[in-house]
């Protein structure tokens, strides 16, 4: 009873009414009558004014750092309701610097939560897309070592195959690297005026006897000379191969793979729309992460680590923009991203792109 607001008011309201009766009792002129009146009302006043300042400017507010407390202990924080700020009672600020730091820390959970789900995911994801052309280069070296490498036709179209895996090994450790330099930092963009225009068709000359295989054409639409963009020369060659490559990858035979650029006062979207199978709307949302495949049986056969589309992501993260899809199922994607433009008589553009010609 004395623990709480109304038992403490109780106890320090009659030792003031205590103390004051006997203080007037000093005074010869007071009667017995007085006394009590004086008593009755120094009591009522000291309790209602004890009471309401225990009860609404310490108690409470005590119980409420007692329940955050308790919660915290039992790892509840999720459960914790939000507090209104007050600047008058200094228990009420304890009680609100006790909620941040309990709802800084829930989101810390919550993120530790989602890096280790993630880490599980990736050392997963990471261990099968290594065991695959491991074992498969390990199974032709095994056979040769068995005997079959004294057939000279049966080495030769081994070992060629043997070589195809480790090439595919080493493709996905050098985007492994290239990833992780980019996610610390140790790759730093070297911006400059760039031609989008000249940088696609450098590309484009990549993947042409790629595209002749199936007959898919590669066309690039826009005004040369208009596509100047504040860029990193490399890392946006890196972004074109990629997308270029993907939809080479999944566009139907005898189709087209176009480039076009959306030239403003600011900026240039750049569109790379292929004419295949698209991607279904529920994978959209998720096909910028490490490994992730829409149909992982069909994407192996196609080749890619499962790692182009992050380092796109990634690259165009540094360049403070992002890709964009739209896809339809069985009509083909249009990934597009923005990048800012500058006038073609402000920078020399054709001397930069020609000299990034020779050194690449």
């Amino acid at each position: 009873m004395v623990y709480s607001s109304r038992g403490l008011a109780l106890l320090l309201a009659f030792c003031i009414a205590f103390i004051t009766t006997l203080f007037l009792s000093l005074f010869r002129s007071i009667d017995v009558s007085a006394l009590l009146v004086a008593f009755v009302i120094s009591f009522s006043v000291s309790y209602l004014l004890i009471f309401v300042v225990l009860e609404f400017l310490i108690f409470r507010e005590i119980n409420k750092v007692y329940k955050l407390v308790t919660k915290l202990k039992k790892k509840e924080l999720s459960k914790l309701d939000k507090q209104k700020p007050s600047s008058l009672n200094p228990l009420k600020t304890i009680n609100e610097d006790i909620f941040s730091f309990a709802e800084l820390k829930q989101k810390e959970i919550d993120e530790l939560k989602k890096i280790e789900a993630f880490r599980r995911e990736f050392i997963a994801d990471v261990s099968h897309e290594l065991k695959t052309p491991i074992f498969a280069a390990q199974g032709f070296v095994h056979t040769l070592l068995d005997g079959a490498v004294n057939d000279k036709t049966v080495r030769t179209k081994f070992l060629k195959k043997a070589a195809k895996s480790l090439d595919g090994l080493d493709i996905l450790v050098q985007d492994l690297l290239t990833l992780s330099h980019i996610e610390t930092g140790q790759i730093k963009m070297h911006f400059e005026s760039i031609d989008m225009y000249k940088l696609t068709a450098e590309v484009f000359e990549q993947f042409e006897e790629k595209g002749e295989k199936r007959s898919i054409r590669l066309r690039l639409e826009g005004a040369e000379n208009k596509a100047i963009v504040y860029a990193d020369w490399q890392r946006i060659s890196q972004v074109m191969t990629n997308l270029i490559s993907n939809a080479i990858k999944h566009s139907f035979d005898d189709s087209d793979v176009v480039v076009s650029f959306d030239v403003s006062k600011k900026n240039v979207v750049t569109h790379v729309r292929d004419f295949g199978e698209g991607i279904p709307t529920e994978h959209q949302a998720r096909i910028f992460e490490r490994f992730y495949r829409v149909d992982k049986s069909r994407s192996r056969e196609k080749g890619g680590t499962g790692l182009g589309l992050a380092i796109v992501k990634h690259i165009l993260d540094g360049h403070n923009t992002k890709a964009d899809v739209v896809s339809v199922p069985a009509k083909g994607s249009t990934f597009s991203f923005k990048l800012p433009r500058i006038k073609p008589d402000s920078a020399d553009s054709g001397d930069k792109n020609d000299h990034h010609k020779n050194d690449h």
